[in-house]
């Protein structure tokens, strides 16, 4: 079949129908203004507004950053939540997501890496206030876990107010079991409650993800996913406390306490413990004081900088890396089983799963079952191994290492003396240098003559290596120096003595000794036949001679007792290290072959040559006044000469008489610069200084001006800069020692003085931080804190009941005192906390830094029903001076009253007491006003006072007064960790919780119970008014007194005596009044219950009416809102829109 062609398309190039479709098609240059041009102008302006505040919201207080740009240390995200929300199945997942891995067990902190340029620390935080205390104050980014189909929790909100009060980090929001949620609308609503109440307690806008259901034990992947890529690109502000505070966060713990300690202790020793992890915050110096939250103040023994085990990938590292292992990524979990290995605290765990055989060479194993399987296959000893090995220790050896019984044996005896060989294998360290032009015959001579004495002396070989430089054969000493070497006369000699020299390796040492007297023998008649000889044979026994003695001297042992305690031996023998009889030491079998020549002969004092020598003429200079008088004017207690009349020493004056030979060695002086380029460098350096000036006068000094926000960053990176510049050319030891150790590093941090239930209570599930501590920290005094009470905390606080503080890194219980400020004149002592307000708190405990914010608890106990946080509030200040006083009321009555005079008792007990507040103010209850004068004699402890009026003795005195109040030093710090049950945890009690758990009743005070209060009906005098007063009063006035009327009146004397009829008439009027009155009160009863019907239907119809006129309003302003809203848009040019019909 043939393939049908077809005719390429020919657009139109000219006519209408070209011109017609290139209208539209042409581009406009430049920028439509008429595409964004607004259409309204006061839209445009709110736009503009709102612009404006939106780049105002975004901004903030500019932080110095800390973190390393290069190298950061792993982002801490820490997944939250109450018990059974799905923690565990989220670390999973997202360990799967990141590594390619799965764990089983997932335990402590978890490290992967998650991009270029970014790492995580993963870390599971259980449902204990103590641990989620510790990880709100490390936790950079918080994953927060809620139960959908439950709802928020009690934990959550605690959770909150601790992030709250440490410094708020980034919180994503987790919804999970959304899965058990079936009906759709009830799913919407309950995500829109949830998300409405998460943004109430976090910020508007905060993110919230959506978990549907677990598949095969992880959420979905394309969930993880999106969670994983928000995570990545998440930008982190540096927090205050965390900015200025190094910290770690323990990944690994070792003990490294000896096991005898712990065994002859029973376990009951404090421990050297090596916690591992990488450094956040600033930078950790030596010496710096930590602190372990559930611990306590520990103290640093060392700080070692380990190679990062879970580094960030570059290119070397991609490249390095095999195919096999491309899609696997690095995962750094000590405490969790990856790999089949888990570090504890005092073992390391290879968990070799069920069925396992060696067989299985195809399945994949981990590190631990490749160990185990490597442990497996060894069926030799190292031992065995070395010796059917061919190693040879140098090139030029003829045979290869061997290790025998005998060496073993040797090896084990030599370990005993290292120390005594150490010190003069340290002495002749520079002999072994010297020896470094002998031959290799001579290196030979002298292995087989120490081998010798070694085996007849002490019986011990070398205790340390010997340095070994490989000579040029043949050069002696003297001819290395005048640098004329002499040749062998033909390689064959070379050859031959080579081979000569290889093959009495093999030879025993008598053996090498009648070798060497026969080649003597010969050199001899050689030389008495001048037959030319080789030039290595030349004076071969002075060099025997002399490397025996040589070696011989530097192996001999020194005997450091007796050198230092011994009377008999002379200072020069000490120095040279000789006896009186040096031949002693060295037996020799009738022949002065292997004797040293110059062992009779005294060597030479060589003298000090690090101090300078002095001389007695040198010594006497100095006894001449005038040189004496040059020197005083260079020490403070020396006579000065006037200002305009100063005086230079010559060795000042002429610098060129002056040199410093030393400098001019250990620094050679740089070259002369060019006199040329010196000028020209200044002129390019004025020159650009004018132009600097030019700019600032002409520029516009407001277009190049920055803001604040702009002005501040820029001085923290150029600070920033500056720092990294003047560290630049300081090595890493160096640098550590001035500024200490960077964060960002994987360091080991080895503790001293640990108690030992840290370590037999270890449980990785609890996070360990170890923070470092100011120096200001490090003390004890009171603190001011400004506290409120929590409004969802039930109980009320009271004065000196014990609170638990979370302050900076610490946990403790104190016993705080609060008060406030009484017009800025004195700090009262409050009994209770104020409802809905602030106050203060005074409390002795560790010291922080102001502005350091702080949450307590009354309790840690996770079996505690009510809401855990009771308070929260921020450091004030650290003064040691702060008076807080409450009030005191002394209470007296009168016993003797004078015109305006009083003696007051039962106020004082004591003449002392009176005297102390002589000249204070009292009051009676009535408002009379007086002051404390004098104490009396009798009775002890009464006053005379004055008042401004007189007195009554039923009158009661009392006197305002101000009790200093000091707080208490109690301090007891949180030690959660040292439990074997971590949530358990119980300090200082109230004494009715101690009743209340063992059942006792409270003791009852007779006089503290409330009695009824009898008053006796009180009389007061008839007032007597004289007849001269009433008659200058008013009619008015005038009191009315009438006689009481002796005599009886006729109403009251006569008698009434009814007839029986008037009886019966009256009880039968009687009768109807009560049947009248209780009929009249049954009508109003029911008339009543007729009213409160017709009244509710009154106000339901009342209601119905409000609602319609409401509903009636509402209608009028939205017709009149829709009228302005026409309005506006025809006076703004708007076209009316049309109504539908």
């Amino acid at each position: 079949m043939e393939v049908q062609t077809h005719k390429a398309h020919r657009p139109v190039q000219s006519g209408s129908k070209a011109e017609k479709k290139g209208k539209g098609k042409q581009k406009q240059s430049g920028f439509n203004e008429k595409a964004f041009a607004p259409k309204s102008g006061r839209r445009a302006e709110r736009e503009g507004r709102r612009n404006v505040e939106r780049e105002q919201t975004r901004l903030h207080v500019p932080l110095v950053d800390r973190t390393p740009d290069d190298i950061p240390p792993p982002v801490i995200v820490a997944i939250v939540g109450p018990t059974g929300v799905g923690k565990t199945t989220l670390l999973k997942s997202l360990v799967r997501r990141y590594t390619k891995q799965t764990l089983q067990e997932a335990q402590g902190p978890i490290t992967v890496v998650s991009g270029k340029k970014r790492r995580l620390t993963l870390i599971e935080c259980n449902n204990d206030l103590n641990s989620m205390i510790d990880i709100g104050k490390i936790a950079d980014l918080v994953l927060l876990m809620i139960d959908g189909s439950y709802g928020f929790e009690m934990e959550t909100f605690e959770f909150l107010n601790i992030l709250q009060a440490h410094g708020f980090p980034k919180v994503i929001g987790i919804l999970t079991h959304l899965d058990l949620i079936k009906k759709q609308a009830t799913l919407k609503t309950t995500k829109k409650a949830i998300k409405k109440r998460f943004w109430t307690e976090i910020y508007q806008g905060a993110k919230l993800f959506y978990l549907s259901g677990v598949l095969n034990g992880r959420y979905p992947d394309t969930e993880i996913l999106n969670l994983s890529r928000f995570i990545s690109v998440m930008k982190f502000r540096p927090l205050v406390f965390r900015n200025s505070h190094p910290y770690l966060l323990a990944d690994r713990i070792e003990d490294l306490t000896p096991r005898e300690a712990i065994r002859s202790s029973k376990g009951k020793c404090d421990r050297s413990v090596t916690l591992y992890g990488y450094l956040r915050g600033t930078n950790l110096r030596k010496g710096m004081k930590v602190h372990i939250p559930g611990v306590g103040d520990v103290s640093m023994t060392s700080i070692t900088v380990l190679g990062d085990p879970c580094p960030l990938p570059d290119a070397d590292s991609e490249k390095r890396r095999k195919l096999s292992e491309k899609k696997k990524l690095l995962v750094h979990a000590p405490m969790s089983d990856v790999g089949g290995v888990m570090y504890d605290k005092d073992a390391v765990w290879i968990n070799v799963p069920g069925n396992f055989t060696r067989g299985a060479a195809d399945a994949p194993q981990g590190e631990g079952e490749k160990m185990v399987t490597d442990l497996q296959d060894v069926d030799a000893t190292l031992a065995d191994t070395v010796s059917r090995s061919q190693i040879k220790l140098l090139g030029s050896s003829s045979k290869h290492l061997t290790i025998g019984e005998k060496e073993d044996r040797q090896r084990l005896e030599n370990d005993a003396d290292d120390e005594d060989d150490s010190f003069s294998d340290m002495d002749n360290e520079d002999g072994f240098e010297e020896d470094s032009s002998s031959d290799e015959g001579d290196d030979w001579v002298a292995k087989h003559v120490m081998d010798e004495d070694g085996a007849g002396g002490n019986g011990h070989g070398r205790a340390s290596l010997r340095k070994v430089v490989r000579p040029i054969s043949g050069i002696s000493q003297a001819q290395a120096n005048e640098g004329d070497v002499t040749f062998a006369d033909s390689d064959s000699e070379l050859g031959e003595s080579g081979g000569e020299w290889e093959n009495r390796d093999n030879l025993p040492l008598s053996d090498v000794e009648d070798g060497l007297e026969s080649e003597m023998n010969n050199e001899m008649g050689d030389e008495e036949e001048n037959v030319a000889a080789p030039a290595w044979k030349e004076s071969l026994s002075a060099k025997a001679a002399a490397v025996f003695a040589e070696h011989a001297r530097r192996k001999r042992r020194k005997d450091w007792m007796a050198l230092i305690y011994s009377s008999v031996l002379t200072p020069t023998e000490i120095l040279t290290g000789r006896s009186e009889d040096p031949l002693e030491e060295y037996p020799v079998d009738g022949d002065d072959f292997f004797r040293p020549k110059n062992m009779l002969q005294p060597e030479e004092e060589e003298l000090d040559r690090t101090k300078e020598i002095l001389t007695l003429e040198g010594l006497r200079e100095w006894e001449n006044e005038e040189i004496l008088n040059t020197l005083r004017p260079a020490f403070i207690t020396g006579e000065h000469a006037p200002p305009g009349d100063e005086q230079v020493d010559d060795y000042e004056s002429e610098g060129a008489d002056f040199d410093d030979l030393e400098a001019e060695q250990s620094n050679p002086q740089p070259p002369a610069p060019d006199p040329d380029a010196a000028r020209a460098a200044a002129l390019a350096e004025k020159k650009a200084e004018l132009k600097r000036k030019f700019d600032e006068q002409y520029d516009d000094p407001e277009g190049t001006k920055m803001d604040f926000y702009d002005e501040k960053k820029e001085e923290i990176n150029r600070q920033l800069q500056l720092n990294r510049t003047e560290f630049d050319g300081i090595d890493a030891e160096t640098r550590a020692l001035v500024e200490g150790y960077p964060p960002g590093s994987y360091v080991r941090i080895e503790l001293s003085d640990v108690p030992c239930e840290m370590i037999e209570h270890f449980d990785p599930h609890y996070p360990i931080v170890l923070g470092g501590l100011l120096p200001t920290e490090e003390r004890f005094g009171y603190l001011q804190v400004r506290i409120k009470r929590h409004r969802w905390f039930a109980k009320t606080l009271k004065t000196n009941d014990p609170l638990i503080f979370s302050l900076g890194w610490r946990r403790f219980q104190t016993v705080p005192i609060y008060s406030l400020d009484d017009h800025s004149i004195r700090m009262r002592m409050l009994k209770y906390t104020p409802e809905h307000m602030h106050c203060y708190a005074t409390f002795y405990g560790p010291v922080a830094l102001p502005n350091t914010g702080f949450c307590a608890f009354n309790s840690l106990s996770s079996e505690t029903a009510m809401f855990r946080v009771a308070a929260t509030g921020v450091v004030l200040d650290i003064d040691r001076s702060t008076k807080i006083v409450k009030k005191l009321k002394l209470t007296g009555v009168p016993f003797k009253i004078f015109k305006n005079t009083a003696f007051i008792k039962d106020m004082f007990n004591s003449a002392l007491e009176v005297a102390k507040f002589e000249g204070a103010h009292i009051r009676t209850v009535s408002g009379i006003r007086g002051q404390v004068k004098k104490p009396l004699s009798k009775p002890e402890g009464a006053f005379r006072a004055t008042f401004e009026d007189k007195v009554l003795l039923s009158d009661i005195i009392f006197l305002r007064a101000w009790y200093s109040v000091q707080p208490r030093k109690f301090y007891n710090p949180i030690t959660s960790l040292l439990l074997s049950d971590k949530g358990r945890w119980s300090g200082m009690r109230l004494t009715g919780e101690v009743r209340r758990e063992q059942g006792l009743k409270t003791p009852v005070n007779v006089n503290s119970l409330y009695k009824p209060i009898e008053r006796t009906p009180r009389r007061f005098n008839a007032l007597k008014v004289s007849k001269k007063l009433q008659a200058a009063l008013p009619y008015a006035s005038k009191p009315r007194a009438m006689k009481s009327q002796s005599r009886k009146t006729y109403m009251a004397r006569r008698a009434v005596i009814m007839e029986p009829e008037e009886k019966k008439a009256i009880a039968l009027l009687q009768q109807i009044r009560a049947l009248r009155k209780e009929q009249v009160a049954r009508r109003k009863e029911r008339q009543s219950e007729r009213k409160a019907v017709h009244r509710k239907k009154v106000e339901k119809e009342e209601a119905a009416r409000e609602e319609k006129q409401r509903e009636k309003k509402k209608e009028i302003m939205k017709t009149a809102g829709l009228k302005s809203k026409r309005e506006a848009e025809m006076e703004e040019g708007k076209p009316r829109k049309r109504r539908k019909t």
